[in-house]
């Protein structure tokens, strides 16, 4: 058995009483009911029902016997229609654009300012995408129904709709190739046979118009005329609203001329001509601004006699100057679809920094809140460079959109591989857990060995160290115990600590007794005394160790009684002499030493001077070869390097 055929007479009817029965009662329940009882397929239904609301609507309009309260019910039936699932999202903006085209514009009024309360409910996901088109179409048939001149306010409430409603990246509201309103022509008195500025004109008093003595006072009486306003400067002043309608003039040469000469006089008139005195206006903007309105020209008035009191004005010169400030920011600014052929020369660019300069000031001069006016002004302008800017380059979105590396990732319990974190992956890189760790622990393959290397040798020689004290031993310096560096606790530890790792005197036996570490480190100083080289005045020192010869110290005396061996060692005094003879080519003798290249490096980081450098590397061979540090080996290797003379005058030294 075949489906029964949808009934559409009959479905629109009942949908039809339903809607009226829903107007009366003001609640939706009669439509979802009538909606849901009526047997068809989901989509017919709905197709149905949209065109009995319209019926509805086109009833109460034929009958003119709705106002625009019943008009905006049924709007909302539609809504609410929509919300329940039972009507296309589509109605709404239908019945809106229906209810507009039939309405008068007083009444038109009440209905758009329905249209902008809903606002949010337009922008939500079930009227956005089917609307936005309708509601677009809605205020352009509106706006071509509009004066612009008589319906400002309602233009503009249009204007500031449609900017809530739209996102700023919606392109079909942006001027992106920044073309101009070409249409709006300034018309004003172009002949000047026909001008009446100039003539002497005699006011005739009708009976009916004259004003008794005390009826006016002061300060309604008006502004007598102070600007001298002739044909010519009429022309010039009007002719300008041409270039700030069309600013591509101002890149030919003949027009820029033109331009440059009529603003100079423009601006030399409000220069000399300042807005002082406010006269019988100040009364008046003391009114507009306790009520709170704005002054506003939607259209200028060009005619001969109201130039005087226009120039007088101070909301029209700002006008003015406002116009000359938008006009330079273009001319200045970089815009994407600009010719090529559009650039300013040098003494054009010249020109306008200091034409803004003057225009920027003549604002502050112009009461009432000239700073505040002028400063809000160049606020604006610089915001919108940055809307230029966005416009360059393509007007794109503002929202960011986050990729898929920067997604969060959902915490793993799962451990890490030992390869990942030993240095046994791909990169052999062992992780600290810390950035500089990971560094300083990678530094090296191998980070034991690094540490046994002879550049990580640090310990001062037994010479470098008890220098200072075994001068200060020598009674010829007449130093004072308690100024001796023996007497430092902290010298004294680090003493110790050198002595138990250079010195075999550490570890003698010995039947002397010591009252404190500094008379320990005395004696201790006058041993090594005798076994440190010979530059240094020992025999002098008393030692004080003659009690200790019994005591077994063999290696004192052995150092003592070798002349052989003791003349064979290098002094520092001969050091310093070989030092100041190599200087700068002591790289030469250190491979003869068998010195590494970073022990080398090592010492130019050391020190600058090449002679300080050279002396480094004797103390460097010196300190590693210990008692094979002889003048012999020293000798053998100044000759094999090509130091000969050095070597024959160590010999003979």
């Amino acid at each position: 058995m075949s489906p029964s055929l949808f009934n559409f007479v009959d479905a629109k009817d009942k949908f039809t009483a339903s809607a009226r029965n829903a107007l009366i009662g003001k609640t939706s329940k009669p439509l979802v009911n009538a909606f849901n009882q009526f047997p068809g397929h989901e989509a017919e239904k709905k197709t149905t029902f949209d065109q009995a609301l319209r019926g509805v609507l086109g009833d109460q309009i034929v009958e003119q016997k709705a106002n625009c309260d019943e008009y905006l019910s049924l709007i909302y039936l539609s809504i609410d229609a929509v919300t329940e699932g039972i009507c296309s999202a589509t109605t709404p903006f239908l019945l809106l654009g229906d209810v507009l085209d039939c309405l008068p514009l007083d009444q038109c009024d009440r209905i758009f300012s329905f249209v902008e309360k809903n606002v949010s409910t337009w922008k939500s996901n079930s009227f956005y995408t089917a609307g936005k088109n309708y509601l677009l179409r809605m205020c352009n048939d509106l706006l071509r129904r509009l004066s612009k001149s008589q319906n400002t306010v309602f233009c503009g409430r249009i204007q500031l709709f449609l900017a809530r409603l739209f996102p700023l990246s919606e392109k079909s509201g942006l001027n992106l190739q920044s073309q101009f309103n070409l249409e709006n022509i300034t018309v004003f008195n172009k002949n000047e046979q026909e001008s009446t500025l100039g003539l002497k004109h005699t006011e005739e008093k009708e009976d009916g118009m004259e004003v008794e003595e005390g009826e006016m006072g002061e300060d309604d009486a008006p502004a007598p005329c102070s600007i001298p306003i002739d044909y010519n400067l009429y022309r010039k002043f009007w002719t300008l609203q041409d270039y700030f309608r069309n600013p591509v003039q101002c890149y030919d040469k003949f027009s820029w001329m033109t331009f440059l000469k009529f603003s100079e006089e423009t601006l030399a008139v409000f220069k000399s001509f300042k807005l002082d005195d406010m006269q019988a206006s100040k009364r008046k903007l003391e009114e507009l601004r306790a009520s709170g309105e704005d002054v506003y020209f939607a259209k200028f008035l060009t005619n001969e006699k109201l130039m005087d009191l226009q120039l007088s004005d101070s909301n029209f010169r700002r006008h003015i100057l406002l116009q000359y400030l938008i006009l330079f920011q273009y001319l200045k600014g970089q815009v994407k679809f600009k010719s090529s052929s559009c650039v300013l020369h040098d003494d054009q660019s010249a020109w306008i920094e200091e034409t803004t300069k003057l225009v920027y000031q003549l604002l502050k001069e112009i009461p009432p809140d000239g700073d505040k006016f002028a400063t809000m002004v160049e606020h604006i302008l610089n915001t919108e460079e940055n809307w230029n800017g966005w416009k360059n380059e393509g007007c794109p979105s503002f929202v960011k959109e986050r990729t898929v590396d920067d997604k969060p990732k959902r915490p793993t319990r799962k451990r890490q591989a030992p390869e990942d974190f030993l240095g046994k992956g791909p990169d052999a890189k062992i992780f600290m857990g810390n950035d500089e760790l990971t560094r300083l622990w990678n530094l090296h393959h191998d980070n034991m060995d690094a540490c046994k290397s002879d550049s990580r040798e640090f310990m001062p020689t037994l010479d470098e160290f008890f220098t200072e004290a075994i001068e200060q031993a020598d009674p010829t310096n007449m130093v004072e115990d308690e100024y001796k560096v023996v007497r430092n606790p902290n010298y004294g530890w680090r003493a110790l600590r050198l002595l138990s790792r250079r010195s075999p005197h550490f570890f003698q036996p010995t039947n002397q007794k010591f009252k404190s570490l500094a008379d320990y480190l005395d004696s201790m100083v006058s041993k090594l005394a005798k076994e440190l080289p010979k530059d240094i005045p020992s025999e002098e020192i008393k030692t004080g160790e003659e009690d200790d010869d019994d005591n077994g110290d063999n290696l004192l005396k052995d150092s003592n009684d070798s002349p052989s061996i003791q003349s064979k060692m290098v002094t520092n005094q001969q050091m310093d002499d070989l030092a100041a003879k190599l200087g700068a080519e002591w790289k030469a003798l250190a491979s003869h030493l068998e010195m590494k290249a970073a022990e080398m490096r090592e010492i130019e980081t050391d020190s600058e001077d090449v002679d300080m450098q050279a002396k480094l590397l004797l103390v460097a061979w010196q300190d590693r070869e210990g008692a094979q540090a002889t003048v012999e080996s020293l000798v053998a290797a100044l000759n094999s390097a090509g130091f000969s003379q050095i070597a024959d005058c160590l010999n003979e030294a």
